[in-house]
């Protein structure tokens, strides 16, 4: 079966394949004529089948090497010459298949990500929470009402039925911290639902949606991207022009057509058809290696030229979850002992600060305590019975509600704070951030030193946030508070070319689709980013990305290399053939061995520059950037 699935996919080269093997039976048959008809039958389907493809792409501006290839069938057969003409079938064929090959296991490598897009919905049934059907997000009307479960994502845009409820927006807004919404509140789709069921009633139909409407952008910004041209594909006109030339002086020479044949078949664009390919193919595998699928060989290609980049805020220079910076005790009370009874509550709460608060008590080397009794409010905090003592963690309202003494804490851009009451007093508050990634720093300085012109900070997130992220990095050029489609026209305005761009959320994924590469955070990241980019970070990190431009470079010295070889070989025998001492044949099967050499050198790709994301990248400890003071 899988033989079958492979002949489909690859028709020239299996067609190829069959002809040859006929051939041969025939030929060792003794029935050479019959051996003749049914190469040049064959070679003669394949150049139609080439030449309409090349007619179509010189029509669109585009010349390749298939024009070389088809002059060279042409003239082995004008000349009898018919095994020789099978060997070019073999080779431009096997060429195509194996960078098809290539495209096609990377593209199967990205669509393994988990489809994120919200795909069914759950309708109540008569207003019972208890009682819901599930139907395709497509089938829901305007007006229905909808249960949300926690941590469900909303699959229709809707208003808040609910008295009160917590969303994750920063997939779609960058906004690093969950947002409150009340009752009469519109909440969109592609959030992600708090630690509460909830009831939403929609206002629009899936197509109409927020999350549709940034696929839509996405569609878009892909179709309007120019592609990209074949690196073989560049030598194509003057290894052509070169090739016919020197062919044609051995035929006028000579006076023997036949040397015209025997020049072009040690021509054939072979050696570029299949260095390219195989090089990219070990790039690749290189940068899988490094922890980043990228889609082609030509993603790889714009990566090694990478001149401008673009980065994402939350989620891709920082860590996408606040982390404990500082701990503020009240008058009178221990700031260790703080922690350790917020902690010990937060292990009863699913709220995205209690993962912090919990880790934090982890670090310093505190064992949290069980509690005999916990609950938890939906949105305002938890209340845990912890050895004789009542501890409330939450929100400041929440917190004064119960602690009348209870007093807010100044925070700056990006923080955000946990209240704490012990037996109904005040205790002090736990100040939390979304902290920087520990590497991005490293990487920013190591994108630098590689040529990288132009660094700059696209988010949706407040600029005030924006701006003390950069300032940390060492990043200039901040643009906050932007939509999707404001951070696509920047990316289209943003020069030198080629551009990257770098991010994450549902909110990343139009730009990603428009820059001239755009790479998605796929460890943590939604899977709509991953779908538009052209290539996805499979680490929670950021080093593989100064790894693959320096794979792409690499990759490309190689490529070139490997052509180069090919070309000088090709042209160097083909002098020699001008004489009439290589017979066509034979000249075919020469050929091969300059495949074998391109091909060697072209796996040189596989084992790559020295690993760049474990030495030009020095991941540093956390606390080295976060201050976790009492």
């Amino acid at each position: 079966m899988k033989l079958l699935a492979l002949a489909r996919r690859y028709p020239l080269l299996s067609g190829g394949l069959l002809a040859t093997a006929a051939v041969i039976v025939l030929e060792i048959a003794k029935m050479s004529d019959a051996a003749r008809w049914t190469a040049t039958i064959a070679v003669g389907a394949v150049i139609a089948w080439t030449a309409w493809g090349m007619l179509r792409d010189i029509l669109r501006g585009h010349y390749g090497l298939d024009i070389l290839a088809v002059v060279a069938m042409v003239a082995t057969l004008a000349v009898g010459e018919y095994i020789a003409a099978l060997v070019i079938v073999l080779m431009l064929s096997g060429g195509e298949a194996l960078e098809d090959y290539a495209q096609r296991r990377a593209a199967r490598d990205l669509t393994a990500l988990l489809d994120r897009s919200p795909q069914t919905a759950h309708v109540m049934v008569d207003g019972e929470e208890t009682q819901t059907r599930d139907v395709p997000v497509d089938e829901v009307e305007p007006g229905t009402v909808l249960l949300v479960r926690p941590a469900e994502i909303v699959p229709v845009d809707g208003t808040l039925l609910s008295a009160e409820a917590s969303f994750d927006e920063s997939s779609l807004t960058g906004e690093s911290v969950p947002v409150a919404r009340t009752t009469g509140d519109e909440v969109m789709s592609g959030a992600v639902n708090g630690s509460a069921a909830v009831r939403i009633r929609t206002v629009r139909r899936s197509a109409d949606s927020q999350y549709q409407q940034i696929v839509a952008l996405v569609h878009e910004a892909q179709q309007t991207k120019a592609p990209v041209v074949r690196l073989a594909d560049r030598f194509a006109v003057p290894f052509t022009i070169v090739s016919i030339t020197i062919a044609g002086i051995a035929w006028a020479v000579s006076g023997d057509p036949v040397r015209f044949a025997q020049v072009l078949v040690l021509a054939t664009p072979c050696p570029l058809l299949i260095a390219a390919p195989v090089a990219f193919l070990g790039g690749l595998s290189r940068t899988a290696k490094e922890g980043l699928v990228v889609k082609g060989g030509a993603v790889l290609e714009q990566l090694a030229r990478i001149r401008s980049v673009a980065f994402d805020k939350t989620g891709t220079l920082t860590q996408g979850r606040p982390v404990l910076v500082e701990v503020r005790p009240a008058v009178g009370v221990d700031a260790d002992e703080l922690l350790l009874l917020a902690a010990s509550a937060e292990q009863y709460s699913s709220h995205v600060l209690a993962q912090g608060i919990r880790r934090a008590a982890v670090e310093r080397g505190l064992t949290l305590a069980p509690a005999a009794h916990a609950e938890e409010i939906a949105t305002n905090g938890v209340t845990a019975h912890i050895d004789g003592r009542t501890v409330v963690v939450g929100k400041p309202a929440y917190i004064a509600a119960l602690a009348p003494d209870a007093t807010r804490t100044d925070l700056q851009a990006g923080q955000l704070a946990a209240y704490v009451a012990i037996d109904g007093r005040y205790a002090g508050a736990l100040v939390l951030a979304d902290a920087v990634r520990p590497e991005s720093a490293d990487v920013i300085a190591a994108l630098r030193a590689h040529g990288v012109e132009r660094i700059a900070i696209l988010t949706g997130d407040a600029d005030a946030t924006a701006s003390a992220v950069a300032a940390e990095l060492g990043v200039t050029e901040v643009h906050a508070e932007l939509l999707p489609a404001e951070k696509v026209a920047l990316a289209a305005e943003m020069a030198p070319r080629p551009m990257m761009m770098v991010g994450d959320g549902v909110n990343d994924a139009p730009v990603l689709a428009a820059a001239d590469v755009g790479i998605a955070m796929g460890a943590r990241g939604s899977t709509a980013a991953g779908e538009a980019a052209d290539a996805v970070v499979l680490k929670d990190s950021l080093a593989p990305v100064v790894g693959a431009a320096a794979i792409g470079r690499h990759t490309l010295r190689v490529a070139y290399t490997a052509i180069w070889i090919g070309i000088v070989l090709s042209v160097g025998l083909m002098l020699i053939a001008t004489t009439g001492v290589i017979p066509a044949v034979v000249g075919a099967f020469t050929q091969e061995l300059v495949d074998l050499a391109t091909i060697l050198y072209a796996l040189r790709a596989l084992t790559g520059p020295p690993t760049v994301s474990r030495s030009d990248v020095h991941p540093a400890s956390v606390e080295n950037r976060v201050n976790i003071a009492p």
